[in-house]
């Protein structure tokens, strides 16, 4: 189990650095989109869509506020696909 947790971070890490720009290494999970990342709203939902789209899940529009870093974006995935399974 814990490689497939490890796997999803470095996939949702991957995306991030694909989407901001950043490099791979910069984007630990206790980074802050808008602090230390320069993450405006625009590049907001261009990584929910991103996300949504990769892993086939929905992220609720009022809990995308809430995701403010790179470890919120993984566990709100991981929360994503585990519901996915129910």
């Amino acid at each position: 189990m814990d490689n497939a947790k490890d796997n999803i971070e470095h996939e949702i890490r991957q995306l991030l650095s694909d989407v901001t720009g950043r490099s791979f290494d910069e984007l630990t999970p206790d980074k802050h989109f808008w602090n230390d990342l320069g993450v405006d709203s625009v590049k907001a939902i261009e990584i929910t869509v991103a996300i949504e789209r990769k892993y086939k899940i929905t992220i609720r529009d009022e809990d995308i506020p809430q995701i403010t870093s790179v470890g919120q974006a993984i566990e709100a995935v991981k929360k994503g696909l585990a519901k996915k399974l129910k």
